[in-house]
């Protein structure tokens, strides 16, 4: 059962990516063009307002990199950096807990995210094609993935633990 999680790995994390760059896109669109219910709840943010307008425009750049799986990893560091002065400078002064303060959102992209910086795209990103060209090759079948990791296989893991 081990081997078949492992062989789902890269879909899982491709599946994962799509997802968390999908809701954090859609942060920013709500923020900046007042669609899907606005900047918090209604209307939308102005242009050059600090630190909102560039908040939002990071979360819909990033998170529209992310879900491609586009520059996964370097649009991921940025969000996830942007997610954490979001916590610590707007939520944590409020109260400790990120259910005092609501922060809880903030808190869970922000490590999502940091995920993405270390796992790469998975399955089904750009990352993967681009790097597939360039190799002239198929990275479907690789021991080696196109998004950087070490592709170990479970009876490597097994032996390492």
């Amino acid at each position: 059962m081990s081997q078949s999680l492992n062989k789902a790995q890269p879909y899982a994390i491709g599946a994962f990516r799509a997802v968390v760059g999908l809701l954090f896109a859609c942060h920013g669109a709500a923020s900046l063009f007042g669609v899907l219910g606005g900047a918090m709840g209604g209307g939308t943010i102005d242009a050059g307002t600090w630190p909102g307008w560039y908040a939002a425009v990071i979360q819909l750049v990033c998170g529209g990199l992310i879900l491609l799986g586009l520059g996964t990893r370097a649009a991921a560091f940025v969000a996830s950096g942007s997610m954490a002065y979001a916590y610590f400078k707007v939520h944590q002064p409020e109260a400790l807990w990120p259910l005092q303060n609501g922060g809880e959102s903030s808190a869970m992209f922000c490590w999502s995210l940091l995920l993405l910086v270390f796992t790469g795209s998975g399955a089904f990103g750009l990352d993967r094609l681009i790097a597939a060209r360039r190799s002239g090759g198929d990275t479907s079948n690789s021991s080696t993935p196109a998004d950087g990791s070490t592709g170990r296989s479970a009876a490597k893991d097994s032996v390492t633990a």
